[in-house]
């Protein structure tokens, strides 16, 4: 290693990424084949796991990052102090890496660009240390936050009390209660809810900036490298719908359709329900299926321009047939939405028989729309068909 790259390198990152990945493949599998671990520390892994992962993705992401929702103050409290114990920074750092990379996606300015290789978008970018100070500029509102800059100022210690300490002092509670044994049972916690917990969470998030930018399908956007991967959803508590994100970043949702895996958006839903969330941000879905038009579209139109193809006339005016239908479609739901969210704001002035004829007018719209696109997308897929 040369001179150059041992004076570029993070040493606190690479320590730290290094030291901790090492235990989690080293010291505790040997630790798992010698002892026994019971239930309780398997709740224990699974609680932090999700206490912490969602942490990052509806705080530190969603909540602070895109301010895609507004939330009381136990929420922010439980997410700011267990998002530490994630150990992927501060939330005022995490903003800022992560409001630079939706602005500079895929050039210089995006501190993972995913151009520079996989290594680099994964953790290389936190191995090596930038040639400039991480700007701040871009987190003027977050500073506002005194519980934000509490946990920026003093993050370090309150990372290591929250991933290492709380699972650790946990675990030897459990053990002197169970007869466990107070030293083994602090240990297995330490080691399972504490290092390979926080490996498991760190490159699941990191899995987001590099296999998100490189495995998966483009339906909304194709103007930069994020990508929708319902197999990444799985591991990254949604977040594997990122070229949905990257188009709509501050809807409060990455998955969109019914049987997408988002569990972080189905907890901020839950948290409205409940009084404890409100303002929640969401694309409309007029512009969520005009970008998926444009973007079916584009590769259509890509795909004849590559291959030098002329469609008959009778195919082209079936093509613009259900285009002007699906136009007129859109324009009419369109319609019918106002009228109806125009009813319900004037409740007093408007009877309930009347509301519910919007709304089954408006909902019947909607469905009308989904016909009208799937027959333009039929009629697309047809001519694909022809030029193979």
């Amino acid at each position: 290693m040369s001179k150059n790259v041992l004076q570029r390198m993070n040493w606190p990152n690479t320590t730290f990424l290094v030291a901790t990945l090492l235990l989690a493949v080293t010291l505790v599998p040997w630790y798992l084949w010698t002892h026994d671990l019971d239930v309780f520390q398997i709740l224990m892994f699974v609680f932090f796991y999700f206490a912490t992962g969602m942490s990052i993705t509806l705080g530190y992401h969603r909540l602070f990052s895109h301010l895609s929702f507004k939330t009381k103050s136990p929420v922010r409290w439980f997410t700011v102090f267990m998002g530490a114990g994630a150990f992927e920074g501060s939330v005022l750092e995490w903003s800022a890496d992560h409001r630079r990379h939706h602005k500079h996606v895929d050039t210089d300015g995006d501190p993972y660009d995913i151009g520079k290789g996989f290594f680099h978008a994964h953790v290389g970018w936190l191995l090596f240390a930038p040639t400039e100070e991480t700007p701040m500029d871009n987190v003027e509102d977050l500073k506002k936050s005194k519980l934000l800059m509490f946990q920026h100022r003093h993050y370090v210690p309150i990372a290591f009390a929250m991933g290492f300490g709380l699972p650790t002092l946990m675990g030897a509670a459990w053990g002197h209660f169970s007869g466990a044994g107070v030293g083994s049972s602090a240990l297995a916690s330490l080691l399972v809810s504490g290092i390979l917990r926080v490996v498991v969470v760190q490159h699941f998030t990191f899995f987001i900036n590099s296999l998100c930018h490189m495995v998966g399908k483009r339906p909304y956007s194709t103007d930069n490298t994020a990508r929708d991967s319902a197999i990444m959803a799985l591991f990254t508590y949604g977040e594997g719908y990122h070229n949905y994100h990257h188009q709509f970043q501050h809807d409060y949702r990455n998955a969109i359709k019914p049987w997408g895996y988002d569990p972080t958006k189905w907890a901020i839903w839950a948290l409205d329900k409940v009084g404890m969330a409100s303002g929640l941000r969401r694309v409309s879905d007029e512009k969520i299926l005009q970008a998926e038009i444009r973007e079916q579209q584009k590769r259509f139109d890509a795909q004849l321009e590559a291959k030098g193809y002329s469609l008959p006339d009778s195919m082209l005016e079936s093509l613009h047939a259900s285009q002007d239908r699906l136009s007129q479609a859109m324009k009419e739901w369109t319609v019918k939405k106002e009228q109806y969210q125009l009813a319900m704001e004037k409740k007093i002035e408007t009877s309930r028989h009347q509301i519910d004829e919007l709304k089954k007018e408006a909902q019947e719209a909607s469905r009308h729309v989904q016909e009208m696109f799937e027959e333009w997308k039929n009629a697309h897929f047809y001519a694909q068909a022809q030029m193979a």
